[in-house]
């Protein structure tokens, strides 16, 4: 086993401080959707979103969420700024998790 250090990530919720559904209901594709980039090309026929490996929607349960994996406060500093005071001005739930990889 080797000693590496996980990747943190924070789970942003799509549930308010007082246990209510935040809406709209598509709110964790449009802020993942606001932090994107483009693959393959720029522009033309063959331009397609994606979303940014740092700021991926998921659904845990029943509830949507926002995984922001922390090496993006390295890579892009005000992005990472952007995505969590959203968090923080809308009073969304936060919780904190690492990566813990398979051990074989």
């Amino acid at each position: 086993m080797t000693d590496q250090v996980s990747a943190r990530e924070y789970f942003i919720q799509g549930l308010t401080l007082d246990g209510k559904k935040f809406r709209p209901s598509d709110w964790a594709e449009r802020l993942c959707g606001a932090v994107s980039f483009c693959g393959r090309s720029n522009s033309g026929p063959n331009a397609y979103m994606q979303y940014s490996p740092y700021v991926r929607p998921t659904m845990v349960g029943d509830v949507k969420c926002v995984v922001v994996d922390e090496r993006l406060r390295e890579i892009e500093p005000r992005m990472f700024d952007f995505v969590m005071s959203f968090a923080r001005d809308n009073g969304l739930q936060m919780t904190e998790a690492c990566f813990v990889p398979d051990v074989k």
